[in-house]
């Protein structure tokens, strides 16, 4: 493949729902540009987008892909993306780095909530937006029916740019509302079309849906709108009509709507040429950056004369080494060259560079400004670096990868799935920075946060295939804590005599709450309140860690005791048998006595949910709340159309499952983020459940 200025480089994702035919349109058009010889089918496994193992046996894409082609003389590179929301992850790295998006619809099933949430995601970005309704030979396809719901769903400035012949076994083709033209569907389904008159019975239907278009694209400019009021819509010429186009579509008043069969290999070349037409070239995107060494923002040009800038946005990891994909926003990469990873503030050594293609790989010495590519055998670089010179250190805008909904405990298999878990968790969050890992100090347990809990069974079956290490996935045990409500004292006595040396220590203090406070780092408040010397200040620290250690055992349910004072003010010791030890016992037996009679109590965390769903479903979002023993804050439109915000709090251990849950109770179109706001006292008619199953969880773990 040749190479391309960022004036001809078009860089285009491919967004929709599961099962909309996404793959078979990258297909469809990797045919039409002749850049394949012959369309893959996902059923067979055989596509140049979905090539893992993992996608082959779901039949369907689970990580985003790149293929680049040749239309009219300039370059296209599509990249794929998942459609199930479990890997919304890719989905944000794509979206980081294109052009122009084109969302694909399925004619017989409307919006689905997969290009819901990437179409939010796409306005956020402003990322400009065609839509292609793909499945028109289907049966129960219905063109208009879908643009009206795309309308009604997604935006009101979406605008059909042709409308179909037929539907269903029916679908002869398309006519173009623009050139007034015909194209039918021949025989040979390999991206050819025989342009002819558009059918009579079709004159009265083409000149409606023209005229909607014509009055949107004459309103995007003063001497267009002038133009057509003067003089009709057939004034317009087709020069006028795409520079009004492009002007709708760049303010956002206009998203085209394209039609055809991505299997009938319909309607395709007139998708290109649309995309060619409508989305702006690599040449138009300037990128933000911060320079490092002024900690200024600046503008980075995609001119093969300016600084190197690119980002890295996706990683790919296996057992021999780490594929990293990048979009060149300025500057150029070289082979053979050392660049400086922005992120780590290290140098890398680049070797060999590729365009991509699927698996496959076509080698290139240079990729220039706006052109995607990539490289192996990285050391360091991760998502989200950004690759510069050391001489111009550079820091592009990082992805904004969704947050973690769900946290699962992770179990090895046995010592060798054990002794490798670490460094394969880290190659995973390498590909899926989605992906958090971490480890709780009180049950012991490795954490694992994703998407879903299918989304973390995926990991798990990936980490076996890959790296030959196998895990379960489970709940994670609640870390409950302890604390005390009052104020009380108690003496404790430790002496033993055996023969030879004893050891004696006596030991009175009192034990008293601490208002909660969640910035407090440490749990104990230790003060020595000893008067006269009845216990030497070297034996303090001994008791302190006494104290300490009871306080990690708990005192009701082997949970960790948090917000106390501990005042030593009395006691005595020996002048031969006193040692450390016997006040480490005494200070750790004394706290226990102590803390009984300050009414113990137990706690849980609390979570602050922000809760995004349509307003049909806020309802029974707020109801559900009230079952999971949660507090509604409350509600608010979201930014999204037809959205609410809901706050609540609820208890971790209610919510432990609450992604699988809202997705059942939305339909999959709600989403939402957690964090920990503080802990509660957990209610005294649950207590005794939990502090028997805490006490069996215990002692399991020893």
């Amino acid at each position: 493949m040749q190479s391309y200025g960022p004036d001809r480089i078009h860089n285009i994702g491919l967004f929709g729902h599961l099962g909309c035919g996404k793959t078979t349109l990258n297909e469809a058009m990797l045919l039409t540009a002749h850049a394949i010889s012959r369309a893959g089918r996902v059923e067979d496994g055989n596509t140049v987008s979905d090539y893992d193992p993992d996608e082959q046996k779901r039949g369907m894409s689970m990580r985003l892909s790149v293929a680049p082609l040749e239309w009219h003389g300039d370059k296209i590179n599509l990249i794929d993306t998942p459609g199930n929301t479990d890997f919304a992850g890719d989905v944000a790295a794509a979206m980081r780095v294109i052009d122009g998006a084109v969302f694909v619809l399925d004619a017989t099933s409307g919006v689905e909530v997969g290009t819901e949430l990437a179409w939010e995601m796409a306005v956020r970005a402003k990322v400009p937006r065609i839509l292609f309704i793909n499945k028109m030979d289907r049966e129960n396809a219905n063109f208009f029916r879908t643009i009206d719901q795309a309308r009604e769903l997604l935006d009101t400035a979406i605008t059909p740019m042709q409308i179909p012949i037929g539907a269903s076994k029916d679908f002869k083709g398309i006519i173009s509302l623009r050139q007034q033209r015909a194209w039918l569907i021949p025989e040979t389904h390999n991206g050819d079309f025989i342009e002819a008159d558009v059918p009579s019975d079709y004159d009265s239907s083409m000149h409606e849906w023209r005229t909607q278009l014509i009055d949107k694209i004459a309103a995007t400019r003063d001497d267009l709108i002038e133009h057509y009021l003067l003089e009709g819509e057939d004034a317009l010429s087709r020069e006028e009509l795409l520079l009004g186009l492009r002007a709708g579509i760049a303010s956002g008043s206009i998203v085209p709507a394209f039609c055809g069969s991505a299997l009938e290999v319909s309607g395709i070349a007139q998708l290109l040429n649309g995309i060619i037409d409508s989305i702006p070239s690599a040449a138009r995107q300037q990128a933000v950056a911060t320079d490092l060494q002024t900690g200024e923002e600046v503008i980075v040009n995609p001119d093969v004369g300016e600084p190197l800038a690119a980002l890295v946005f996706k990683t790919i990891s296996d057992t021999y080494g780490k594929i990293s994909l990048f979009r060149v926003y300025s500057g150029a990469m070289q082979s053979n060259s050392t660049v400086y990873d922005a992120q780590t503030r290290k140098e890398e050594r680049l070797g060999h560079l590729y365009y991509a293609r699927g698996k496959d790989h076509d080698e290139v010495n240079v990729i220039g400004p706006g052109d995607i590519g990539m490289t192996t055998k990285l050391g360091d670089t991760v998502t989200n670096s950004t690759l510069c010179t050391a001489d111009r250190q550079l820091q592009l805008e990082p992805i904004a990868f969704p947050l973690p909904t769900f946290i699962a405990a992770v179990k090895p298999h046995g010592r060798s799935d054990l002794d490798k878990l670490g460094a394969v968790l880290a190659r995973m969050v390498e590909e899926d920075p989605v992906l958090q890992t971490s480890r709780d100090a009180q049950t012991a347990e490795t954490l694992l946060a994703g998407l879903g809990e299918s989304h973390l069974a995926m990991i798990a079956e990936r980490m076996k295939r890959k790296f030959d290490v196998g895990i379960d996935i489970d709940l994670p045990r609640i870390p409950y804590r302890e604390t005390v409500r009052g104020k009380a004292e108690a003496n404790y006595r430790h002496k033993k005599q055996t023969g030879g040396a004893g050891q004696f220590a006596d030991v009175t203090l009192r034990v008293e709450s601490l208002e909660s406070d969640p910035d407090r780092e440490d749990p104990l408040d230790f003060v020595n309140e000893i008067v006269g010397g009845v216990i030497s200040r070297g034996f303090m620290p001994a008791i302190e860690k006494g104290v300490r250690e009871a306080m990690d055992e708990g005192l009701l349910a082997g949970s960790r005791v948090i917000d106390v004072r501990v005042a030593v003010f009395d006691g005595k010791e020996h002048p031969v048998d006193s040692k450390e030890i016997a006040f480490k016992i005494a200070g750790k037996e004394a706290f226990k006595l102590a803390s009984m009679k300050a009414r113990p109590v137990l706690l849980e965390p609390i979570y602050m949910l922000e809760i995004t769903v349509p307003e049909q479903y806020s309802g029974d979002v707020m109801s559900d709340i009230s079952t999971r023993r949660g507090r509604v804050m409350g509600m608010l439109p979201a930014a999204a159309k037809g959205k609410t915000v809901v706050t609540a709090q609820a208890p971790l251990a209610e919510c432990q499952r609450y992604a699988t849950d809202l997705r059942a109770m939305t339909q999959a179109r709600g989403f939402f983020a957690m964090q920990f706001e503080r802990y509660e006292e957990v209610p005294s008619h649950i207590v005794d459940a939990l502090v028997e199953q805490q006490k069996k969880e215990q002692e399991a773990v020893h």
